[in-house]
């Protein structure tokens, strides 16, 4: 049997310089071609989690590692990371006036490509035209600045364009349901959707609060994070009990441990 794309084991984190540790023993496989939701309440660690396995400089590793198809990652650097296939989707996206998405995306392209390789710019034209008419996405989007003056679904739709062009093995999605209406939560599951049905070896590792974005992305398994660790792992109906009955019975369940 082959490794899985991504394998945490005895992950432990804190913020660089702080006391305490916000990640306390996570266990978490994820194979090719699968969606993880991974949920919890405030506080439970599911954002540090996304940034450590992004390599945030502002988290230090105290233990455990992190595999990435066989591979341990937790010594690359972030831009490393995402040239070797992992791609973060961000809760709160950066905005960047002056520097149009099209212009954005053929950089990091190119970054990808390694050093002195690089797209034409036909070519990418061909990608990115490609890619959004597969989003469903007004071919004017790309010229405008990267987030500048963006709604909240508008920041959310690019980062999925941008998963879309650069074809990362994993996507890791922090929250990308935050703050979306139910317009723009159907069009970014939609992109997540048609994501996958591309890319039958893509994995995707969901980030969220709320079982509303399920309704629309049905993941492979449920994961639910209590006090920085993995409590309690199932199928989708998972995610059906967390809303029907709200956390605080594996709260009870947690402190019998």
């Amino acid at each position: 049997m082959s490794e899985p794309l991504l394998s945490i084991r005895g992950l432990r984190a804190k913020v660089e310089g702080e006391d305490g540790e916000i990640l306390r023993g996570v266990d978490l496989d994820l194979e090719r071609g699968e969606v993880h939701a991974l949920m919890g309440p405030n506080g439970s660690g599911k954002s540090t989690l996304a940034k450590v396995i992004a390599g945030h400089p502002a988290y230090e590793v105290t233990a455990g590692e992190i595999l990435f198809e066989g591979e341990d990652v937790l010594e690359l650097e972030p831009d490393e990371r995402s040239r070797a296939g992992i791609f973060l989707a961000f809760q709160y996206p950066a905005e960047v006036p002056g520097v149009s998405i099209a212009n954005f995306l053929r950089t990091a392209v190119n970054s990808r490509l390694g050093e002195g390789e690089e797209m034409d710019v036909f070519g990418f034209q061909r990608t990115l035209t490609e890619k959004m008419e597969m989003l469903k996405m007004d071919p004017g989007f790309a010229a405008r600045y990267l987030n500048d003056g963006f709604s909240g679904g508008e920041k959310k739709r690019n980062e999925i364009l941008q998963m879309a062009v650069l074809r990362p093995a994993l996507g890791v999605l922090d929250e990308t349901d935050s703050g979306l209406d139910i317009d723009a939560l159907k069009i970014v599951a939609s992109g997540v959707n048609r994501l996958s049905e591309a890319d039958e070896a893509l994995g995707v590792l969901l980030i969220t609060h709320y079982k509303r974005i399920l309704n629309y992305i049905r993941p492979d398994r449920v994961h639910v994070m209590m006090a920085g660790r993995i409590a309690e792992s199932g199928g989708a109906s998972l995610a059906d009990k967390l809303e029907a009955e709200g956390y605080d019975w594996l709260h009870r369940a947690v402190a019998a441990v």
